[in-house]
């Protein structure tokens, strides 16, 4: 089960729905299951998510899996927090069909078996146990929730213009060293729909990762250690920051937290300055810190005093007199302790986990969850992406009664689908069909040389 299906069954608990007769032109803001037989009849992407799906395997060629498509699993949340696993379908008009006639509240991901997930029970009680995960995205997870020791302005899943920024910077951060450090280009990321971002990685290479690879990626971006009780929150090994470390802090971190989060959150103002100084080793230092900023609690030069007290505390710890190395790497710790990257590491590690599919709708929030380009997100304002009831207005005026195929492309959801198609699954689907093309004429060749020999 997914982490946001243990930890968001609440989430699952709507009001009563309102009447079936209401008239769409008087659509309420909040959730309501009702209309998500409007919005998966007429705007959910059902063949960009089969084709998505089949990584090139719906085709023609000689070399396609055919069965490929129907050993993924699909599960399915609906109304009274009804779970069901182990979905799937033959091909797309199945999928499509499934996801209308059940309106589930939440679409969820899981890996691609060894065979159909749904005849997974008469194979085990044949003998012939032999249902295991063979193929699935390399997936990330990370909840704002996760950071309330770092914000101040919001806790829980309560998220707002001053906090969102956090999830930025994690897609910064993740991104680059995925493209960089591991030479994966198919990434998909994907808001959650209320308090965090997906990642989806959809290489070849990377949904063939066994389970241990896939922990070693995770441990690669493992860092954050810390908790309310920690004083430590970072672990950062050896005299110098990895490569990776280093180009994470002086490119993204450093300047976000000294220009954004210090002042938005207020980190060492009177009543909060504490936490950071408990993180500094030496006493002497926390004391005279303390001294001056319990003398002066404004600042005289018209600054913010979260930016001269942050002057003040790295003029102190990166002094020259300052041998020790824990000390000096000080400054760098307070700042990953408070803006790098908490990925729930579990998600990551195994093949088996759920994770929830892009554009579905959060029955919290009533949002989409539609996908984030990482090259402008810092454009991305969770508090205006499309939500179910916006979308059904759109729907219901301006002409867009008229039926057809694409409705989706005059409301507000219309961009999410473009940039999916365009900058994710085209490439994505150019990509696979050069794989399969490729081991087929390898294995022609392999044919021919061993019928030579």
């Amino acid at each position: 089960m997914t982490k946001e299906a243990e930890n968001e069954r609440d989430d699952m608990l709507v009001d009563d729905p309102e009447p079936q007769n209401e008239q769409l032109d008087d659509i309420p803001d909040e959730f309501n299951p009702n209309y998500l037989k409007v919005y998966y009849g007429r705007l959910f992407p059902h063949a960009d998510m089969f084709k998505w799906m089949s990584y090139g395997n719906d085709g023609k060629h000689p070399a396609c899996d055919q069965s490929y498509f129907g050993r993924r699993e699909f599960s399915f949340t609906l109304d009274n927090d009804i779970y069901l696993r182990f979905q799937s379908f033959k091909n797309a008009s199945e999928l499509e069909n499934g996801i209308k006639d059940k309106c589930p509240f939440k679409i969820d991901i899981g890996p691609v078996y060894s065979v159909d997930p749904s005849k997974r029970l008469a194979y085990a009680q044949s003998g012939d146990n032999i249902f295991t995960p063979v193929e699935r995205e390399l997936v990330f997870d990370i909840d704002i929730s996760d950071y309330d020791d770092a914000r101040y302005c919001c806790s829980g899943a309560d998220v707002c213009l001053d906090c969102w920024p956090l999830m930025t910077i994690a897609i910064k951060v993740i991104d680059t060293s995925l493209r960089d450090d591991f030479g994966f280009n198919h990434i998909l990321w994907v808001y959650s729909g209320r308090r965090g971002v997906h990642c989806w990685v959809c290489d070849g290479k990377a949904r063939r990762l066994n389970n241990e690879q896939r922990s070693a990626i995770a441990d690669y971006f493992r860092v954050y250690k810390g908790n309310n009780n920690s004083k430590s929150k970072v672990s950062l090994v050896g005299p110098a920051l990895h490569p990776f470390l280093a180009r994470s802090y002086f490119d993204v971190l450093r300047d976000f937290f000294e220009e954004k989060l210090l002042c938005s959150q207020q980190l060492l103002s009177d009543d909060r300055y504490e936490k950071i100084l408990e993180m500094i080793p030496d006493e002497s230092i926390t004391s005279e810190l303390r001294g001056k900023w319990q003398d002066n609690r404004r600042s005289s030069s018209g600054k913010d005093v979260n930016v001269v007290r942050w002057e003040q505390l790295k003029q102190l710890l990166q002094s020259g007199k300052q041998k020790a190395t824990g000390i000096r790497r000080c400054v760098e710790e307070i700042v990953f302790s408070f803006t790098y990257p908490r990925l729930d590491m579990e998600v990551s590690k195994h093949m088996n986990h759920l994770l929830k599919a892009p554009f579905c709708i959060h029955p919290k929030t009533g949002r989409v969850c539609v996908p984030i380009d990482p090259n402008v997100c810092d454009d991305f304002d969770p508090t205006n992406v499309p939500t179910l009831s916006k979308l059904l207005r759109e729907i219901n005026t301006g002409g867009l009664q008229v039926e057809g195929d694409k409705v989706w492309e005059r409301t507000s959801m219309g961009k999410s689908i473009r940039y999916f198609r365009e900058s994710f699954l085209q490439p994505l689907m150019k990509s696979c069909k050069e794989e399969i093309e490729e081991s087929y004429s390898a294995k022609v060749n392999q044919s021919k040389n061993s019928l030579n020999w």
